[in-house]
Formats: C-alpha cells, structure tokens, sequence
C-alpha cells in the first residue's frame, strides 16, 4: 500500500542546520494518507472516516419506555393518590422487541418493560415504583419476573401517582431523525461512534485503516528486557517507547527490536520489514560515531541519491535540543517514509512526538491542526532560571497543572534521563532566541497526555 509519491531530491541536509518547523513541513508534505478501504465496525476502531453517513431511520424508530412500569391512559390516573389509588385492568406483557402490541383502552394498563414500544392507546408510562406492582399490597419495588408469574400480566394495578401524557415515554427520532447526519468524513471512530453506527444498522464503514509502523532500535550494546545485562550492555528501551508512543498515535505498530551495529544486517532487516510496513521508525546510528551504521545502510536501501525511484534518505542536523541528528526519507519501491530518530531515550522520544506522531496522524487523513499534540500557555514555576542553548528550541520535561496555569521541571536536559521523562507530562518549550526563562515567566507547553 503505497503512502507517499515519488519526491524530489531534497537539498543535503547534512550542510546546514535545519529548524523545527522546516523539518516537520518535509515530512508531512512528503506523507500521504493511506487508501481507504471497507471495514467491518470493531474492526474500524481508531480508523478515521473517509464518507459522511447519514441515517438511514429514525432512533430509536418507535415511541418506547425509558422505565419498567405500566403503559396507561393519562385520565385513568388524574388524581390517583396512595389514599385513593387508580385501579386498572391489566391487559398484558408489553415486552422490548414485542411484535404484536394490546390496544391499551379506558381504566386499562400493561406492563410494559424499559425499550419495549408504547402500545396502541397508552399515552404515558408509570413506573412500578408508583404502582402495587398488582399484588394488591403497598409500593412495589421491582415486578415479578414473568417467567415465575406468568400470571402477573393480568388482574389489576393500583396506582398510587398521576402522570401527564408523554411521561417517561423516549419518542421516536429523538436521539436522531432519518436524513439527518450521523458522523462526518474525518472522524476518529472511538467506541461512542461504532455505537452508533451500529445503532443506524451499519455493519461495515469506509475509513483510511491504521497505519503499520515498523520500529527498529539499533546498537551492539542493546539487551532486551528479562535477560541478563553483561559488561557494557544496556536495556533496549528505546523500540518498547516508540512502539507504544505508535500504538497511542492510533497505529498498528510491529516492534522488531535491536539491531546489532552491522551495515548489512540492518539494511537486510529493514528490507524485510518493508513489505508490513506504511511508516519505518528506526532509533540511534544517526549522529557522526564511527559506528553510527545507520546512514550506511538506510542510503544503500535506499538506493543512493540518483535513484529517485527507490527514493533517497536524507541525514540532516536540526536546530533543537534534544534531538539534533535526524534521518528522513522514502525507500522501497512504495516509497515508504522513514524517520531515523536519534539513540538517546529523551532524544528518541521527543522525536517522536514532534516528527513522527505527526506523520502517523497524516497517514491516517487526519488534517495538519490535528496531527500534532496540543499545545497550551503556562506560567514557568520553578526556583531558578532555566537555561537554554542560543540558536536551539529546546525542549524540557515539565509537569502541567491545568488549574493553576503553571508549569514545573521535571529532572535535568540530559538526553539519556529517562526516569524523569516517566513522571512528565509535558514539553516546556524554549524558543531558539531565548536563552533563559525566568519563574512567572511565560512558556509553549506541549501535553503528552
């Protein structure tokens, strides 16, 4: 499936340093969204809606009690009181999904169940609560259940409360009418919207699905969780991060792990993993170590720079902080978009959120206000300055509290702080020309959350 078209080679981003903004635009102006297809409802879950629907009939599509109780006739009950009760004919069960409905006539009543249609002469329902339930006794709390007494649809009721006409009756088209408009192209379908698409009959929809986003972590040094660390080894994190940062983007992401610091295995992965892929994400090997084997090998799988056709990474240099090195380009005969991201967890992460969450969110035709996190004012709260690189937007780990309008540091700038990234849930944005933020000053806060 293919996500993007062929591009122009881009101008060498390895000569100059790129801002922010400049690389997101070349990703997102380089990312397609994906093809719409048909899908059945549960399986349409987080895709994004690709066609108006409309609803087909009324909902509900007949007047039906919202309680359990007694469909009456309004004057039966004027002035009904515990002291002086209305008593009513029972006629019947009146039962959700009943066919054949009694006529309800003068100083007669049916028991009638929550969603079961109002029959023929009711005009109002009155709940049990307000009834003897037909045992002749005080207030009902419930109604015997008709299978132990059938003979519970019949006898008589006294009801001890008036009820105006229309009373606890849900009518029809209330909830929505035909014709009118259910859910509009470019929703995300959640749970509440496969509800009522199921609701109005749809068994299938049409939407872009869930991009596939492959995530590769590359270093020698990389140990996968649950086995033991020898000298010089560290967890691989970095691909469980990213995989779960696709899956919250809305993705269907496959995590293929670490990838030893080998040229010829990682292009040999990564040709692999092409045929699954809509969006490969790779992490570390980006910066200029002479085992930074990434651009080796993402630049011979992608054909080198003349083969348009096979597309072309480009390996650049961003103004930001953390995060400098980036890789972004298409490679495979489909052209599929690849973010090399930096190896430092921080590094990796915040890329992540600022360059390919983005990306995932255009794969999925969502449009570009939305493709991003939201973003929001806040007042820095903290004991000292913060300091910040001139020529860099830096990025900070902060705590957000919504009700005071403030923002808090979380752990240092290092890149490789990972424990304080855990207790963030925001980026404190500082921009390229400021390089220290006073407290009460005012800062761009991106929410994680």
């Amino acid at each position: 499936m293919s996500s993007s078209a062929p591009q122009h080679p881009r101008p060498a981003g390895g000569h100059r340093l790129w801002s922010v903004d400049e690389h997101l635009a070349d990703v997102l102006a380089t990312v397609r969204p994906l093809e719409p297809i048909e899908l059945q409802l549960l399986d349409a879950q987080g895709c994004v809606l690709v066609e108006d629907v409309t609803v087909p009939v009324a909902l509900p599509p007949f007047d039906n009690s919202s309680m359990d109780g007694y469909a009456v006739r309004t004057a039966d009950v004027q002035g009904a009181s515990e002291e002086f009760p209305a008593v009513l004919t029972v006629i019947g069960d009146v039962a959700a999904g009943s066919g054949e409905l009694p006529t309800v006539g003068p100083g007669e009543a049916a028991r009638i169940m929550t969603g079961a249609p109002l029959p023929p002469g009711a005009e109002a329902v009155v709940p049990v609560e307000w009834t003897d339930g037909g045992t002749g006794g005080g207030a009902a709390s419930g109604m015997t259940p008709a299978s132990a007494a059938p003979e519970g649809s019949g006898g008589e009721v006294r009801v001890h409360r008036p009820a105006e006409a229309r009373a606890h009756v849900r009518s029809r088209g209330s909830d929505v009418q035909a014709g009118d408009l259910a859910l509009a192209a470019g929703t995300v379908l959640g749970p509440p919207q496969i509800a009522l698409l199921a609701a109005i009959g749809r068994g299938t929809v049409r939407v872009r699905p869930r991009p596939r986003v492959v995530v590769l972590s590359t270093g020698s040094e990389l140990v996968q969780p649950g086995e033991t660390l020898a000298s010089g080894t560290i967890y691989d994190s970095n691909s469980f991060a990213l995989a779960a940062a696709a899956r919250d983007a809305g993705a269907i992401a496959y995590r293929v792990g670490a990838v030893e610091d080998d040229a010829d295995t990682l292009r040999a992965t990564i040709e692999d993993q092409l045929i699954r892929a809509d969006l490969l994400v790779t992490t570390g090997g980006v910066s200029v170590g002479a085992y930074d084997v990434v651009k080796e090998a993402l630049t011979s799988v992608a054909g080198g720079e003349d083969d348009v056709d096979g597309g072309k990474i480009d390996f650049r240099k961003l103004a930001m902080q953390p995060g400098k090195p980036q890789g972004f380009g298409t490679i495979g005969p489909d052209h599929t978009p690849l973010l090399a991201l930096p190896g430092n967890p921080v590094s990796s992460y915040v890329s992540f959120e600022l360059f390919v969450r983005p990306a995932i969110r255009a794969l999925m035709g969502l449009p570009e206000p939305e493709v991003g996190r939201p973003t929001v004012r806040a007042v820095l709260k903290a004991d000292k300055a913060l300091g910040s690189p001139a020529g860099r937007r830096q990025f900070l780990r902060g705590k957000y509290d919504a009700q005071s309008g403030t923002v808090s540091p979380v752990g240092g700038s290092g890149s490789h702080l990972i424990a304080a990234l855990a207790h963030a849930d925001s980026l404190m944005v500082v921009p390229e020309e400021v390089t220290s933020v006073e407290p009460g000053s005012e800062l761009e806060v991106v929410l994680l959350g």
